[in-house]
């Protein structure tokens, strides 16, 4: 209704300015048309008075003159007329007669210049008049001869004619013909309104409907309808399709909205808008499913955990955060990334995952004590992946708008964790059962396929970067006297104790495995022959210090008998270098046991390398 009232108002102020224009310009039209009729009507009396002055002169009747004057003036229109006799005149004949000399400006001009002046007065309230004042000018022309009478030259002003024609029935008549003209002119304004309001009322009425509509679409709401029920013909039908592209909009924003949200962990609204939060969830969606397509084809867990630091770092612009794996069945937890600073010790246990909450020091300060520095504002948010796995992610960040940039982003990390669950989970049990594979199920040591498959990456590290490795082989003094006295269950604990005992001996970076039975190897990482000796020294004094329970509050000791070699020195063959340590071995075991024995190379030359002693 509101653009019908602004069409038709804008309708009415075009047409009457059209129409004001039109009398503007048809008012100048017939103030021209009565200008030229006038001075047309002028210029021919003037032009008779002229004539006729001059054949009176020529006939000798100038003192009638003034009858003739008279005569003229009295015809229609006539207002006015008289002569003006010229400065030329006065000096042969004298001044002459008073009414014949100069009137007013005009004449004066006329007389002094020779040429025509005009004067047109049309004021509104006063009558409306035409003057013009023509020169009589000296000729010498058949049988006008001025010369003949005047002492003047061809071309001189001898005088005057000054004319007043008048013109209020032009000026009556283009008054009249104006009004009737604007009349109808407004009549026509007011038909073509009427008639232009009942042509496009349907149409400025579905704009209207439109308008609102797309008023509350634009704020989010798709509710809205096009009010048909007043339309007719084309307006709607087009009201019908737009009502109908509506629904079926409205419909399939809230069917993708539901079906997208059964792929997400949380339905965020981020915007009143549906059309735009539908864009954001689609694209959440696809980041989720492009991440989880990729740790699809991911080998190993380590990669998975890359790719997940990877989106944290771009996605959420995380700077500084951990992830921890919990071990729930075993109560152990392993960082498996760390961003920057590591706050916690989380290996005294994890408030997080034990509740399944976030522990948040924004919202209440020295929350968990395992955290080393209170001053550090942390959130710590415990993820279940299964029965057996939890990952923590713990963000250090200030309580500032960063925090609550990423209290914002948590249920979006939900996501991508969610996704990555059956991999993980998957990857999880490879990596148990590789290393399953690869260990040993009494003592948790690795076994000898993963010595064998270690073997390639030792040498190549030995030609590269010119690095040793010690040696050791171990193996309990009498261990099948154990076994026949107090059964296989007390030789299990002491294969068990002397396994703690090696790795107690030891570096990080030295390898412990169970070669077989009751023979262990140990690979000292970058030593040489003295190092290999002190820590197999090490490890035989450890062990006989130690107690093996024997059931029954029983307890006894044994001893341990050590042989050692160092690749490449003995030899540039790790095998052979490993047969050297063995043969060291059964070398101790034959002179005495409990004790170390570093191959030399006496030992070396035996041929039968294999229990020689």
């Amino acid at each position: 209704m509101k653009s019908r009232k602004k069409v038709s108002m804008k309708l009415s102020i075009v047409m009457l300015s059209m129409l004001v224009l039109m009398i503007g310009l048809f008012s100048y039209s017939m103030k021209t048309m009565s200008i030229k009729e006038a001075e047309q009507k002028a210029m021919m009396a003037a032009n008779i008075v002229k004539m006729g002055l001059t054949t009176q002169m020529l006939h000798g009747t100038m003192d009638k003159r003034e009858d003739f004057i008279n005569q003229i003036e009295n015809m229609k229109g006539m207002k006015g007329i008289w002569l003006s006799r010229g400065e030329l005149i006065n000096k042969q004949y004298g001044e002459g007669r008073k009414n014949e000399q100069p009137r007013d400006q005009i004449d004066v001009d006329v007389l002094k210049s020779g040429e025509i002046k005009v004067d047109y007065n049309d004021d509104l309230f006063s009558d409306a008049t035409y003057r013009i004042t023509i020169p009589y000018k000296a000729e010498e022309v058949g049988a006008i001869n001025c010369l003949q009478c005047h002492d003047v030259k061809v071309g001189d002003t001898l005088g005057a004619i000054s004319l007043e024609v008048d013109i209020n029935h032009t000026k009556t008549e283009s008054i009249d013909i104006i009004m009737y003209t604007s009349l109808i002119a407004l009549f026509l304004i007011i038909f073509i309104n009427i008639f232009f309001n009942r042509m496009m009322s349907p149409y400025v009425s579905i704009f209207d409907s439109i308008k609102d509509v797309m008023s509350e679409a634009e704020k989010g709401n798709y509710s809205g309808r096009l009010a048909d029920e007043e339309l007719n013909g084309e307006a709607r039908e087009v009201a019908q399709w737009i009502n109908t592209l509506l629904v079926k909009l409205q419909n399939t924003l809230s069917e993708i909205d539901s079906k997208v949200q059964i792929f997400l962990a949380n339905n965020i609204k981020k915007d009143s808008d549906p059309l735009i939060e539908v864009k954001s969830t689609v694209t959440r969606l696809s980041n989720v499913y492009l991440f989880r397509q990729a740790i699809e084809h991911d080998e190993h867990l380590e990669e998975l955990y890359d790719r997940l630091v990877t989106v944290l770092r771009n996605e959420f612009n995380l700077n500084n955060f951990n992830i921890y794996e919990m071990d729930t069945i075993n109560k152990k937890a392993e960082l498996v990334h760390a961003e920057k600073d590591v706050i916690c010790n989380i290996a005294a246990g994890c408030r997080a995952d034990r509740t399944s909450s976030i522990i948040d020091s924004c919202q209440y300060k020295n929350l968990c004590n395992k955290v080393n520095d209170q001053s550090t504002n942390y959130l710590c948010i415990p993820y279940t992946i299964s029965n057996e796995i939890d990952i923590v992610l713990n963000i250090i960040t200030d309580c500032d708008d960063s925090y609550t940039e990423v209290k914002a982003n948590i249920p979006l990390i939900q996501d991508y964790i969610d996704a990555a669950k059956p991999e993980i989970v998957s990857k999880k049990l490879t990596q148990i059962l590789e290393r399953s594979a690869r260990t040993d199920a009494l003592t948790g040591l690795y076994n000898r396929k993963h010595l064998e498959e270690t073997i390639a990456r030792i040498v190549k590290e030995e030609k590269r970067l010119n690095i040793s490795y010690g040696i050791l082989m171990a193996d309990i003094d009498h261990f099948k006297m154990i076994n026949d006295t107090y059964g296989h269950d007390v030789g299990d604990e002491a294969l068990r104790v002397i396994s703690k005992t090696l790795q107690e001996c030891v570096r990080d970076t030295d390898l412990v495995i169970r070669y077989g039975g009751e023979e262990f190897i140990v690979l000292l990482y970058n030593c040489d022959s003295n190092y290999i000796f002190d820590v197999a020294e090490k490890i035989r004094l450890s062990f006989s210090q130690k107690k093996i329970k024997a059931g029954g509050g029983e307890t006894f000791s044994k001893t341990i008998s050590i042989g050692g070699a160092l690749f490449p020195d003995d030899s540039d063959s790790f095998w052979k270098v490993v047969k050297y340590a063995d043969n060291a071995l059964y070398y101790a075991k034959d002179h005495g046991r409990n004790q170390v024995k570093i191959v030399d190379d006496e030992m070396k030359k035996k041929d039968n390398l294999d229990n020689s002693y």
